[in-house]
């Protein structure tokens, strides 16, 4: 791999700060995860990241024909780009809700399902398909540690389980277990992953023991993906894949994808001697992490974020620096999720030339329901 692979010829053409994708690596890396597991139809990924129907495309082109969202906006992006299976791994509630309904309806020749982790919201699902005249598939969403959603493993989760079940409205699907808080080594994650999967496992035992027989478990995230891989008829969820990120790179070395989409931006100002400032601030790239923890640059390594505003990052650079305004800068953004959904388009470039561009129509809130 060249080390000037990012470069783009026509950069004088792109103002900044810009989103840009490389598709043929977005392709190179499709090929890597179905590589990484014995059948792409175990494979679920997550829209959360790419939020775009031309990557959408590009998994469907690959065989790979399940999806997984978090928005409705997701939900119907993939439905729009004709993914034939969609899990919105959300509890819908309130208008949620009924526009959930709505693409449902909107987009008969997709399967959809949800999430649901207590009776009441159960209820609410089940009276809004009801009422629509349909069926709703649904999953009960376990916490297996996350502590974010989900209801424990356990009776509670079974007396759930036998309410989906009987209520008109809903059909009753299987499990869904999200292990994001997992991080460390690849050691470190399979034994934390492998505690907690136990008791998603102990769970499917316990149905099984009342008369259950066909339930679906779609389990994990990246950290986890190479883990629940090995894992027998578990469907897998990764979503970073298409793009990778400096923060997988740096803890994920075990999966070997590739940097897909980076963000452009320039050298503004020389606000002293050892400082530079470039347009790339909070609107630009993921600012959830510490001012370090942001984004690194491939062809200038060495510079140290300062402090960041809306438009602004301000860089040392050292003393005898020679960056001046105008200087093009690639960034490799920290969490990629969140930053593409700061833009709403992503120019793609091939051969080195920016020659297209991607709508990042799923950053909306809304689409058409």
């Amino acid at each position: 791999m060249q080390a000037n692979w990012y470069q783009i010829q026509n950069i004088d053409e792109l103002d900044s700060p810009a989103l840009v994708i490389y598709p043929e690596r977005v392709k190179a890396n499709i090929e890597t995860l179905k590589a990484m597991i014995d059948d792409p139809q175990r494979l679920r990924p997550h829209a959360k990241t790419h939020k775009n129907k031309e990557v959408t495309q590009l998994l469907l082109a690959a065989g790979i024909n399940k999806f997984k969202c978090a928005t409705i906006a997701e939900a119907e992006m993939l439905a729009m780009s004709g993914a034939p299976d969609v899990v919105l791994a959300y509890q819908p509630v309130g208008p949620k809700l009924n526009r959930f309904v709505q693409v449902t309806q909107q987009y008969p020749d997709t399967h959809f399902a949800c999430l649901v982790d207590n009776i009441p919201s159960a209820q609410a699902i089940a009276k809004a398909f009801t009422e629509a005249g349909a069926t709703i598939a649904v999953y009960i969403d376990l916490n297996v540690g996350q502590n974010r959603t989900g209801i424990a493993p356990g009776d509670a989760a079974v007396t759930l389980y036998n309410y989906c079940a009987q209520a008109s409205g809903l059909s009753m699907t299987g499990l869904h277990a999200y292990d994001g808080h997992i991080r460390g080594t690849l050691a470190e994650r399979t034994a934390a992953a492998n505690e907690a999967f136990a008791k998603v496992e102990a769970m499917k035992a316990q149905l099984r023991s009342i008369g259950y027989s066909d339930i679906q478990i779609i389990a994990g995230g990246s950290p986890t993906f190479p883990i629940h891989a090995k894992r027998e008829a578990v469907e897998c969820s990764p979503g970073t894949f298409v793009f990778w990120d400096q923060s997988y790179l740096d803890t994920c070395a075990e999966q070997p994808f590739q940097l897909a989409a980076l963000v452009i931006t320039r050298v503004i100002s020389q606000p002293n001697a050892t400082q530079i400032c470039v347009d790339l601030g909070h609107k630009s790239v993921a600012a959830e992490n510490e001012i370090g923890r942001r984004v690194v640059f491939l062809n200038a390594p060495g510079l140290k974020a300062v402090s960041q505003s809306e438009e602004h990052l301000v860089l040392e650079a050292g003393e005898g620096h020679t960056f001046k305004p105008g200087d093009v800068l690639y960034g490799v953004p920290i969490h990629v999720c969140p930053t593409v959904a700061l833009y709403e388009r992503g120019y793609t470039v091939e051969n080195g030339i920016v020659n297209g561009e991607w709508m990042i129509i799923a950053r909306d809130r809304r689409i058409l329901c």
